[in-house]
């Protein structure tokens, strides 16, 4: 089918042919033809991404009067990013006809968009909180209202505004059709439905709260300690990348941000606490593929409508099982591929059953990527890359012939492995004590031992252990308290051995040589404005647990789990800011 078969305006035609929509999508399918010809209730069941906007926009422009200063049909949205996203699409698919189309919503000034409305109104997108605090200035009344399209409903009820909705519906009129879209059919969506809307008709795409089939969906079940390394090794595992990593918290989105940010990745993070305008600023970068990868709350995520996303990441799983749901949707959209991966720990693997009995979809269990197998896959992208550069002769040929002299002695096997060398080295070096990530029941029950192991392999009369008033309280890290100590002292990573950080200090071993070294280079160093002091703690082949130092007087226990991974030096691909 086509959507010259549709019945839709020769103007809307006319728009939706030049963005170069061809075939509806099943959503649209179902939905337009009903709406355009039948003045009746609506409820649309329909994964992110599989066109719901055109779905309801399309038969909205075809048969509203246009020219009103009266809103005619009103759009309920729970976020501004997809209270514009909407906007923005109505008036490219009614670019051809005189529509007003104006968006109200919260962190703006509200007296410009009081004045866009007093100019005149066809359609009106709005957020919920926004549009009640309109009504209460009696800036809108919503009695002349013929369509209420209610989109993401779902969502709006995860966020609380249950009570806005059903107050703005109140001030509707009783004949008024509502057209609810959702991506799933909780109780509280089902309870709108049946209070609100009478005999509607309901098109579900797949079954109710199924994902989109072209997501595959892995789960990697890994330690507490290594969900940061683990996330690292999967981007750099996929080195075209463009993507959201999904956390639970504010202060976690932030944290994952600035560390990636620290190790070289292009990470830009997006969370409640941002202004306004920050938000703006970071969703136009992601946008632009100025930022690769994008770290994010769910209320913050909410609304994000960005094409060709490859992957999305849960650093942590939702609470809500229905958040999974929207998560994961942000990736292959319209028709496109996507993966969506969970990192998980061994207590967790039960919520992955709950999610795959919720959404009717398998997930494969991955295993997180060993340095081989990163190491050649970056490899290969650095190949590809420079075998795919343009050469510009006529620029480059003055500079040829002192080229050559440099690599007159040298023949084309040793020239490439310079150039590999080069550009691969930093790579080899970081991930040359790199360990398996992957947790099991197998590696549960004989973790103790492999720790011990480790820890006896480190433990090694050459090397003096310290101690560091500082630890993950001050925003110290492994790889915080590596790059301290390296740009300190000029030590290179190999001279330090294990590393404990604790909430309030750290412990870290370094060769026997280097000890007048660290304590006069490291104390009264700095870090993130925290000045440090180190002293010798013991020698670290003395310690089944490391001793404690002077500074404490209760017996520390537990420190012999093995060193995590330093700071990645990000893909070859990343830019850094």
């Amino acid at each position: 089918m086509t959507f010259e078969a549709l019945g839709l305006r020769s103007e809307v035609l006319q728009a939706i042919n030049e963005i170069g929509f061809i075939n509806p999508t099943p959503i649209q399918e179902q939905a337009i033809p009903h709406l355009l010809q039948e003045d009746s209730d609506f409820v649309g069941l329909a994964q992110t991404g599989t066109g719901k906007t055109a779905a309801f926009g399309l038969p909205l422009l075809s048969k509203i009067s246009l020219g009103s200063r009266v809103a005619e049909a009103i759009i309920i949205c729970p976020t501004r990013e997809l209270c514009l996203q909407i906007t923005n699409d109505l008036k490219s698919f009614g670019k051809y006809l005189k529509v007003n189309v104006v968006s109200v919503y919260g962190g703006v000034d509200i007296k410009k968009q009081i004045t866009d409305i007093k100019k005149g109104v066809d359609i009106l997108v709005a957020t919920p909180g926004r549009l009640m605090d309109l009504m209460n200035r009696k800036v809108i009344q919503l009695d002349q209202i013929r369509y209420v399209v209610l989109d993401e409903a779902d969502e709006m009820l995860n966020m609380g505004f249950k009570e806005d909705i059903d107050d703005i519906l109140r001030y509707t009129p009783l004949d008024k059709n509502v057209w609810l879209f959702s991506a799933t059919m909780p109780k509280e969506v089902a309870s709108i439905a049946s209070t609100y809307m009478d005999n509607p008709l309901e098109v579900s795409i797949g079954t109710k709260n199924q994902s989109n089939e072209n997501i595959q969906h892995k789960y990697f079940v890994v330690f507490e300690k290594d969900r940061y390394p683990a996330l690292k090794r999967l981007i750099d595992f996929h080195p075209d990348i463009y993507g959201l990593i999904f956390c639970r918290t504010k202060h976690e989105t932030a944290n994952v941000a600035q560390k990636l940010s620290r190790d070289g990745y292009n990470a830009e993070p997006l969370h409640g606490d941002l202004s306004q305008s920050m938000r703006d600023m970071v969703m136009e970068r992601f946008r632009n593929r100025e930022v690769q990868l994008l770290v994010a709350t769910d209320v913050a995520a909410r609304g994000i409508d960005v094409d060709s996303i490859s992957h999305v990441i849960h650093y942590n799983l939702p609470d809500d099982i229905e958040n999974y749901t929207h998560r994961s949707g942000r990736t292959a959209r319209a028709g496109k591929k996507g993966e969506s991966l969970s990192l998980i720990t061994q207590k967790e693997v039960f919520k992955i059953k709950g999610i795959e009995r919720q959404i009717n979809t398998s997930f494969v269990k991955g295993m997180i990527p060993n340095a081989a197998e990163i190491c050649q896959i970056q490899l290969t992208k650095l190949v590809q890359k420079v075998t795919a550069t343009t050469i510009r002769e006529n620029d480059i040929a003055p500079f040829l012939p002192e080229t050559y002299e440099h690599f007159k002695d040298l023949n084309k096997e040793e020239v490439i492995k310079l150039f590999i060398s080069a550009e691969f080295n930093r790579f080899i070096e970081y991930y040359e004590r790199a360990g398996d990530l992957n947790a099991s029941e197998r590696s549960d029950k004989s973790g103790k031992n492999q720790e011990r192991e480790k820890g006896e392999r480190r433990r090694d009369e050459n090397k003096t252990r310290f101690f560091m008033n500082l630890g993950k309280r001050d925003g110290l890290n492994v790889g915080g308290l590596l790059r301290t100590l390296c740009d300190a002292t000029g030590l290179k990573s190999g001279n330090i051995g294990r590393i404990d950080i604790m909430a309030s200090f750290s412990f870290f071993d370094t060769d026997n040589e280097h000890v007048d070294r660290v304590l006069k280079k490291v104390n009264g160093a700095t870090f993130e404005g925290h000045t440090i002091s180190v002293e010798v703690s013991a020698p670290a082949k003395n310690t089944g647990s490391p001793k404690k130092s002077n500074s404490f007087s209760k017996e520390r226990r537990g420190f012999s789990g093995p060193r995590s991974e330093k700071p990645s030096p990000g893909s070859f691909n990343k830019r850094r800011r």
